[in-house]
């Protein structure tokens, strides 16, 4: 059995992972999972707590990866064989906000697990390190821009993309220097159940079903490329077991979407109507769009998203008016 440490596992990503990977039957049989969140406002125990109690495998650690002292303990204790690091600060509007809060969480978090991966490293050949990253790391593309790949450069336009990207630097660093395996995967806009209500569609659900009129930035026109949240989580796995060290593998979800035709779309699904949309102030320094090419996921695993996006964003709209007392319940506490 192998001991890995997945970070950032209550919160919208990592809590699917620990769902739809960490409970698979073939997974269960070979690895044991220490899962590791700070519980900030975005990660919510209460999404995984049943799982954790009734799987004998996976034990619960909350830490803060800001914490040095606390991640080397917790290395020191269990000695991994492996690292999926799923927790970072991530919405891009709490960043124009606080862009230190990002720093000291996407940055220096990772380079305290890139600290401690690397003293397990130098005894064992045996360890695997993912970084899970995001598109916005690439910046931003016009219209008829081709998507980006791996090999695009990097062209963060806002704290948050750049905190990533240099974390990116950070895992990249450490193979070239130390041989450290590691991997980075870079995802498209997620979207699926679990995601705290301050994203897109979440939002735009929530408002919707209370006639809240529905915030879109600027005119609507920002693109996105969207992937189901399962489809990304298979893609990381993937790689997590298979991936070539020191590699990028882009996950897109082939879902290019406008911003309004979504909130028009979520409307349309939940029979509301469009006088609910009201456009706001456009984000500062608001990207216009995102893709992304995924041919080296297809060609060297297979891998391509399962899930359209009306598939999926009629589960999505679907999970959250069943569970209406999740988002109520996350809303609360982020006021605490």
């Amino acid at each position: 059995m192998k001991t890995v440490l997945v970070t950032g596992a209550a919160g919208f990503i990592g809590s699917n992972f620990l769902k739809k990977i960490c409970l698979r039957e073939d997974v269960k049989n070979r690895y044991c999972f220490v899962i590791a969140d700070a519980l900030t406002y975005a990660g919510f125990y209460p999404t995984i707590q049943n799982d954790i109690e009734e799987n004998k495998h996976l034990e619960f650690v909350h830490l803060d990866l800001r914490d040095r002292d606390k991640v080397e303990e917790l290395f020191v204790k269990y000695a991994f064989d492996g690292v999926l690091n799923f927790a970072a600060e991530s919405h891009v509007d709490r960043s124009i906000l606080n862009p230190n809060i990002f720093v000291e969480t996407n940055v220096l978090g990772t380079l305290n697990l890139l600290n401690e991966s690397k003293k397990i490293f130098e005894k064992r050949s045996r360890f695997r390190f993912l970084q899970v990253s995001t598109d916005e790391v690439y910046g931003s593309l016009s219209k008829n821009d081709p998507a980006f790949t791996e090999t695009t450069l990097l062209a963060p336009n806002s704290p948050y993309s750049a905190s990533k990207a240099s974390a990116d630097f950070f895992v990249r660093s450490f193979f070239e220097t130390f041989k450290l395996p590691t991997l980075i995967t870079r995802c498209s806009n997620n979207y699926g159940p679990y995601q705290f209500p301050e994203k897109l569609i979440p939002l735009m659900i929530h408002n919707a079903r209370n006639e809240i009129p529905l915030p879109v930035y600027g005119k609507g026109e920002n693109i996105r490329d969207w992937i189901f949240v399962d489809d990304h989580n298979l893609g990381v796995w993937e790689v997590y077991e298979r991936g070539s060290p020191g590699e990028v593998y882009n996950l897109g979800g082939d879902s290019e979407m406008i911003n309004i035709d979504i909130v028009k779309m979520i409307l349309r699904h939940m029979k509301k109507s469009e006088s609910l949309i009201s456009f706001v102030e456009d984000r500062k320094g608001h990207d216009f769009r995102y893709a992304m090419n995924f041919s080296k996921m297809e060609k060297e695993f297979g891998w391509r998203p399962k899930v359209n996006f009306e598939e999926g964003l009629v589960r999505t709209i679907a999970w959250y008016e069943e569970n209406t007392k999740w988002v109520q319940s996350v809303k609360e506490k982020e006021k605490c």
